[in-house]
């Protein structure tokens, strides 16, 4: 018997195929799509499981889907992409139960599947650290979750923190909140801390400063990933705006990640999960990332005794919903 898994996201959607022992999951099989080449999910799910002989060839006995959004009872409107995803629905159409998570919450259920190698520690905490656990991932939004430690197990739970309204705090973060206000009405943290805040920071910096983007900069940005080709050069030290924009946005990270560990008090971990954070390691290793994480007043104490790590594995978000859905195959027993 087999679980589907997906992984859901506003630039890509990946679908395996997966079997899960205990805290282990093996892929059988896996595709990856872009998620705003197909006009809702349905679609997209029905490609992946013709195009892949899925149903055939595997025994399908149930689905759980971690996506970019706020689950309410089986529905999902995802944030980032113009679908609605209805868990009864596509238990009728495929005929295999189906459960909805939020990315986060996904990511959060996939943590136990990791090994010493698929995390990077940023900073150790104090030994035996024991209480609640987070997760932030910066990708194409934010995402953030929470890990309540019920003194036996950990019970993942989705937050929209992403989206509580973003907080300056120094006159350059304070032009930045008004510039950004002219744009859209409300300014969260999803805004700065993200791929399209990646962008936001570089554009409000050219301008604040005065200085026109190079123009292979220029064709980068247009011709591929404009949020990786600034933060390439920024790693490759190609650009003054680049490499200030991505310290900016690491700092801002840091800040943000620091709110979380704080309002979880996740004294047994903080993890970066997402697609950013591996990509520009060097800046999280820094002491940029840390220090703002840690700089919150008369909590720094508190801060330093919490583990932080990054993920390393990009498939979390998939082992994530294969572990929660085979938990409830269990628990249905």
């Amino acid at each position: 018997m087999s679980i589907l898994a997906g992984d859901i996201g506003g630039t890509k959607t990946r679908l395996a195929i997966v079997d899960v022992a205990g805290t282990q999951v093996h892929v059988l099989r896996e595709v990856s799509y872009p998620s705003r080449d197909y006009a809702e999910f349905g679609i997209l799910l029905d490609d992946f499981l013709h195009a892949s002989q899925a149903l055939r060839e595997f025994h399908i006995t149930s689905a759980a889907f971690g996506i970019a959004g706020p689950v309410q009872g089986r529905v999902v409107h995802t944030t980032n992409l113009p679908w609605r995803i209805d868990a009864d629905a596509l238990q009728h159409q495929f005929g295999f139960g189906c459960t909805l998570l939020n990315d986060l919450e996904a990511t959060a259920y996939g943590l136990p599947a990791l090994g010493p190698a698929d995390l990077l520690t940023l900073q150790t905490g104090a030994g035996h650290a024991c209480g609640n656990a987070a997760v932030i991932a910066a990708g194409t939004g934010l995402g953030e979750a929470g890990l309540y430690w019920d003194g036996r197990n950990y019970q993942p739970f989705a937050t929209e923190g992403g989206h509580a309204s973003f907080s300056p705090a120094n006159t350059q973060e304070f032009a930045l909140f008004r510039h950004l206000q002219q744009q859209h009405q409300h300014v969260s943290w999803e805004r700065v801390v993200s791929g399209m805040g990646v962008l936001s920071l570089h554009e409000f910096l050219c301008q604040y400063r005065n200085i026109a983007v190079p123009d292979w900069l220029s064709a980068e940005m247009r011709d591929g990933d404009a949020a990786a080709a600034i933060a390439n050069a920024a790693l490759a030290g190609r650009d003054e705006i680049c490499v200030a924009t991505l310290d900016w946005f690491v700092r801002l990270y840091g800040a943000e990640a620091g709110n979380l560990a704080l309002k979880v008090m996740s004294r047994g971990g903080l993890y970066l999960g997402g697609g950013i954070a591996p990509k520009i390691l060097p800046l999280l290793k820094n002491g940029t990332f840390m220090e703002a994480f840690l700089g919150k007043g008369r909590m720094r104490p508190l801060l330093e005794a919490m583990p932080v790590k990054v993920i390393l594995n990009d498939r979390a978000a998939l082992y994530g919903p294969a572990l929660r859905a085979a938990q409830l195959a269990d628990e249905a027993l």
